[in-house]
C-alpha cells in the first residue's frame, strides 16, 4: 500500500514522503496513529498542492531573512555597560543587550536568534555575535563593549 507520511517514521521515511509500506503496517498502525495516510490519488494532488505552497513560503521567509542580513551588513555596534576600575564588567553583555541595541539603530531581531561566540561577555572589548536568522542563513557581527 502506499501512504503519505504526515511526520518522521523511523527506519521508513520522513514527513512528507510517498513510501510504499505492506497493507497491514498501514492499516493497523499507521493510519490509526496519525502517521500518515493512504496516498489516494485526491491525496497525492492535495499533498503536491501542499508542497508546493510550503516551498513558496519558505523561499519568502529565506529571502526576508536574507535581506535582514543585508542591512545588519556593515552596522556597527557599541554597548555600554558599568566597569569597575580594571575594566570588569558588573554582570555580564547578553543578547538582550545586543537586540536593544540593533533596535535603537531601527532593525528588530529577536534574541533568541542571537547567539554569542566568546560566552560570557564579562571584559570590555570586541566580540563576534550570530545571527541564525534562517535555517539557511547566518550572519556574524562584530560588536564593542565599552565602559560607560
Amino acid at each position: 500500500m502506499e501512504i503519505i507520511l504526515k511526520q518522521d517514521v523511523d527506519n521508513l521515511g520522513y514527513k512528507d514522503d510517498v513510501v510504499k509500506v505492506r497493507d497491514g503496517y498501514a492499516v493497523n498502525y499507521l493510519i490509526p496513529k496519525g502517521y500518515a495516510v493512504q496516498a489516494t490519488v485526491s491525496a497525492k494532488k492535495v499533498h503536491a498542492e501542499n508542497l508546493k505552497q510550503r516551498t513558496h513560503k519558505l523561499e519568502k521567509m529565506k529571502n526576508d531573512a536574507q535581506a535582514i542580513a543585508n542591512k545588519l551588513e556593515g552596522k556597527q555596534l557599541v554597548i555600554g555597560a558599568k566597569t569597575s576600575s580594571t575594566g570588569k564588567i558588573f554582570g555580564s553583555v547578553n543578547t538582550i543587550q545586543i537586540a536593544e541595541a540593533l533596535e535603537k539603530q531601527g532593525l528588530e531581531i529577536d534574541r533568541k536568534k542571537i547567539s554569542i561566540k566568546e560566552e560570557p561577555v564579562k571584559e570590555i572589548g570586541t566580540y563576534t555575535a550570530v545571527f541564525k536568522l534562517h535555517r539557511d542563513v547566518k550572519f556574524e557581527l562584530r560588536f564593542e563593549v565599552v565602559s560607560e
